[in-house]
């Protein structure tokens, strides 16, 4: 696989990127020692993983630091302006012909033996699939931060992430109680902050997912919002643009202003909190040479296989279920998209996936798995 911009050094740009994640994530959790042990060994992980991709690049072969997996595309809430239940990802029912946990657990060895670092649990709702994150719990080599509305988290999921602590619970919230709420549903917020309190309780380190939208922009990077994460023991705060799929929704999405504001914050929460790391997506693509999806440092599997280049681009022409995860990296579409500069170009939103789908629709025309 070549990259587009022969100067850029994509695979040392994420390893440089995962490794300073690592390291504020040790420092972040100095206090607690089983947590800041296990953070050390992961650290080691990681850089024998980088040591694998690095060898498979200079063989020609680009393998991505992350793997999003949605392993269920079934949800019990219903939140203003979900992408997945527009895109119609997400659904009520019991999902049908989605992967099994044997398939599951295949892909997550696959995963390891490449050298991906994280892989990015989601779904609909990933908690629905016990069997699959206790799977996952014995993969030691591997982080998965779990994105969670938070609403299944029991007794049992406690003591499970007390086991595997490469298990990190991420709750999606959206500030205050009041907004949260209003997009979740009501009794979510209280839920969460339930969930947090127990999860310090028992010396367990949780994140938290963001939504960030023109209206609550300002609120998620406050000091009111950031104590109430941080006094709950959050470490790790991950803030997502929001991408809209609807035109009535397109209000939402931030613009050059917010995105510069969110970044001033991010670059000051850093500076001014480093006891939680802090993440943004997609963040600055100008810095890593253009969008990472598609492989260039991140795809998407859906529930039912289907490899995508990105949850918010549900397009797919290859199954995971009949090909391998370097056979998807080399598909049809996920080519195209890195060889034909569509990742680099300039767009207004969030997504330049989303906001260019039609050309991606162009690209797929016969061959949607």
């Amino acid at each position: 696989m070549s990259n587009i911009n022969n100067n850029f050094d994509l695979q040392e740009y994420l390893t440089q990127g995962v490794e300073g994640v690592i390291a504020e994530a040790v420092r972040a959790t100095l206090k607690n020692p089983r947590e800041s042990a296990f953070m050390l060994k992961f650290a080691s992980a990681a850089k024998a993983a980088s040591k694998k991709r690095r060898k498979l690049e200079d063989a020609g072969e680009h393998v991505p630091t992350f793997l999003i997996a949605s392993i269920t595309s079934k949800c019990n809430l219903h939140c203003a302006g979900c992408y997945s239940r527009c895109n119609h990802a997400t659904v009520d029912a019991e999902p049908v012909s989605q992967l099994t946990d044997e398939e599951w657990l295949r892909i997550f060895n696959e995963a390891e033996e490449l050298g991906v670092s994280f892989i990015l649990l989601a779904g609909g709702e990933p908690l629905l699939r016990r069997d699959i994150i206790e799977a996952a719990g014995k993969q030691p080599n591997i982080m998965f931060p779990i994105f969670t509305n938070g609403t299944f988290m029991d007794e049992r999921y406690f003591e499970l992430f007390g086991r595997c602590r490469n298990l990190l619970p991420v709750m999606s919230i959206e500030g205050g109680c009041e907004i949260t709420d209003s997009r979740r549903g009501k009794g979510v917020y209280d839920r969460l902050i339930q969930n947090m309190e127990e999860l310090k309780r028992r010396g367990l380190i949780f994140g938290a997912s963001v939504t960030v939208t023109t209206e609550n922009v300002r609120e998620v990077t406050n000091e009111k919002f950031m104590n109430s994460l941080s006094e709950r023991g959050c470490k790790v705060v991950i803030f997502v643009e929001f991408v809209p799929v609807t035109e009535e929704s397109r209000e939402l999405a931030p613009g050059d202003s917010e995105r510069e504001y969110l970044a001033g914050e991010i670059d000051r929460l850093r500076r001014e909190r480093p006891e939680m790391v802090y993440i943004s997506f997609p963040g600055d693509e100008k810095s890593s040479g253009g969008c990472v999806a598609a492989g260039r440092g991140f795809f998407h599997i859906n529930s039912h296989g289907g490899a995508e280049p990105c949850p918010f681009s549900p397009y797919s022409d290859i199954n995971v279920r009949n090909a391998s995860l370097c056979e998807a990296l080399h598909s049809p579409l996920f080519t195209a998209l890195r060889d034909g500069g569509i990742l680099m170009d300039e767009h207004e939103g969030g997504c330049v996936l989303y906001e260019k789908r039609e050309l991606v629709e162009s690209i797929l025309a016969g061959k949607a798995v």
